[in-house]
């Protein structure tokens, strides 16, 4: 046998990987340089792609597509003007208090603590967790100060570049009226057999995604926020949004519901323990009764996958990144499956 082929595969090997990690490095910061661009581009993106859905509705009915383009943004700008006097106000007013009450909360789940290590040794059990929860807890109020700090002052950010905003809107406009035309350009890029394929396996995994979670969020989020008002929980209705908020991506609602249980329980345990509870059985009425009869399966990724495609994405773009990341990753499954398909039955 000779070696030699084997030493040429070594050092290709040894060749290529430099090479690709190389020009990684060099693709994240142009992406980092460009980082304020691409945000408004892709939102843009993002936006006229969902907006289109109400948009051909509107077509079906007579409308020419201006119209209804017009017509779909006017909408949805005084839907979110009402939702910025009303609710809007509210939420922030109740995230403020959850801070100011936040320490006297962590001081009672203390006084918890040390009743329940009381219990513990009267009856001879060896329970000794209070060193390290007060640490957590004490981690847990500097890092949700921390946030409150950073939310509010991203929210102001955010309505004080209106310039952005207004570019976003003409973006999003424009491409409403003459995507069709760009989307084309960009499958040009894809060789003619798998070109068909391709584009409807991005419009697909995109659709099914965002359609999918926003659906699964906003029930979930409209759901719990009527279930703990009427059992009564303190700031149900931010608990609530803040779940259905973090359900539009996967594991969010989970996590979402451990970290509001885990905030109701510093201020009373057995109330905690009925969020929680609360909290399960909403979650598997919109997750396994409501949700799969309206809208079935939206991504067929394995869920180890799905957590790595939201890490990547999380590193690479932030919080846009988690929004694309799992479409994204959906997609480039779909296409590797395109590319393993032979030409005769692409189509």
């Amino acid at each position: 046998m000779n070696p030699k082929p084997n030493w040429l595969k070594l050092l290709l090997i040894a060749l290529v990987i430099p090479t690709l990690v190389l020009n990684g490095w060099v693709f994240l910061l142009t992406l980092e340089y460009f980082k304020s661009i691409i945000h408004i581009f892709v939102t843009a993106i993002l936006l006229s792609f969902l907006l289109d859905y109400p948009v051909q509705r509107l077509q079906r009915y007579g409308l020419q597509r201006t119209t209804a383009i017009l017509a779909v943004l006017l909408i949805t700008l005084i839907i979110f003007g009402i939702l910025g006097i009303t609710l809007f106000p509210i939420i922030i007013q109740q995230f403020n208090t959850l801070i100011e009450r936040l320490p006297s909360w962590i001081e009672s789940g203390n006084q918890q603590i040390k009743t329940f290590e009381a219990w513990a040794i009267s009856r001879n059990i060896p329970v000794n967790v209070g060193g390290v929860t007060v640490q957590l807890l004490e981690r847990l109020s500097s890092q949700v100060q921390t946030l409150g700090g950073d939310v509010i002052g991203g929210v102001l950010t955010v309505f004080g570049r209106v310039l952005d905003v207004v570019i976003i809107a003409a973006m999003t406009f424009y491409l409403l009226l003459h995507g069709e035309s760009l989307w084309d350009d960009f499958y040009q890029l894809f060789p003619t057999k798998i070109r068909v394929p391709v584009r409807s396996a991005l419009r697909k995994n995109f659709k099914n995604y965002f359609i999918g979670q926003a659906s699964v969020a906003g029930l979930l989020g409209g759901f719990m926020t009527l279930a703990f008002l009427i059992i009564q929980v303190p700031f149900g209705l931010l608990f609530g949004i803040v779940i259905g908020m973090m359900a539009f991506f996967p594991f969010g609602g989970s996590l979402g519901i451990i970290l509001v249980c885990f905030l109701v329980a510093l201020n009373s345990i057995w109330l905690g323990v009925k969020v929680l509870i609360t909290a399960i059985i909403v979650d598997q009425i919109v997750e396994n009764g409501i949700a799969p009869r309206l809208l079935g399966t939206f991504t067929g990724l394995n869920p180890v996958l799905i957590l790595i495609s939201l890490l990547i994405g999380a590193r690479v773009a932030g919080f846009l990144g988690l929004i694309v990341a799992v479409p994204l990753a959906s997609f480039f499954k779909s296409l590797i499956g395109i590319l393993q398909t032979p030409s005769s039955e692409a189509f």
